[in-house]
């Protein structure tokens, strides 16, 4: 029996962004064949076992300047981040030709996670340790991906931001702490999902964390305009 849909495939709106400005200060890694942004924590602020940000980004990849800021934001307060690109080199933001055929991008694009994401996450374990403290957050497209391991028990928390392809069965099975970063305007996830998401997770007496921030779109924790009022109010709250 399918799970009913709770956050719905892909639309107009994941695939629109305000470029953000500034200097990436990570780098880029190959971790079991995959291009990885890697961006670490500045010496003062590495004390005790690793803290490792398991990065999942929306359909712009972890190399777009905005995630690679974000990125850069969770490393200058302490953790390993590191940004899979499940894109392979091929993020939805450099296809202009007038006949791109999203879907047909998409499928491809969720394959390759599934079949990458294995082997990429056993290397991470490798390279940072058994022992040091694993989190994930995801955004839009990378949203299932933390569910998964938060279902598995393979990270000690997660965190989504206006996710993509969820179900009642990702809010069901999952086993550590969860924070829910949603738009109030989301046609991907709406209210109605957002309240049954809530339900399920406390009739499981799950831990968890939902927020839902007013006059923002899906995006705006990764693509928003900083310039506008609501957007900037929303990020320094995130």
């Amino acid at each position: 029996m399918t799970s009913p849909i709770l956050a719905g495939p892909l639309g107009e709106c994941c695939f629109t962004a305000v470029k953000h400005e500034g200097t990436p200060a990570g780098r880029v890694d190959t971790i079991s064949s995959v291009p990885t942004y890697v961006s670490e924590p500045p010496p003062a602020k590495t004390v005790g076992k690793p803290k490792v940000v398991l990065f999942f980004a929306d359909v712009y990849g972890p190399m777009y300047i905005n995630n690679q800021l974000l990125q850069d934001y969770f490393a200058s307060q302490g953790f390993i981040v590191t940004g899979m690109d499940y894109f392979l080199g091929d993020p939805v933001y450099i296809h202009t030709e007038p006949n791109f055929d999203r879907q047909a991008w998409m499928v491809k694009s969720k394959e390759q996670a599934k079949e990458l994401m294995p082997g990429w996450l056993d290397a991470i374990r490798e390279r940072y340790g058994q022992d040091a403290h694993y989190t994930a957050v995801g955004y839009c497209f990378g949203g299932p991906y933390v569910l998964d391991l938060a279902a598995s028990g393979d990270i000690v928390a997660g965190a989504i931001a206006h996710p993509a392809f969820l179900t009642e069965d990702h809010f069901k099975n999952i086993k550590k702490p969860l924070l829910l970063s949603c738009a109030e305007i989301d046609h991907t996830f709406p209210l109605e999902s957002r309240r049954r998401a809530e339900d399920i997770l406390v009739e499981n007496k799950a831990k968890y964390c939902f927020q839902v921030f007013s006059g923002v779109s899906h995006g705006f924790a990764v693509r928003g305009d900083p310039n506008v009022g609501d957007t900037r109010k929303c990020l320094w709250l995130l």
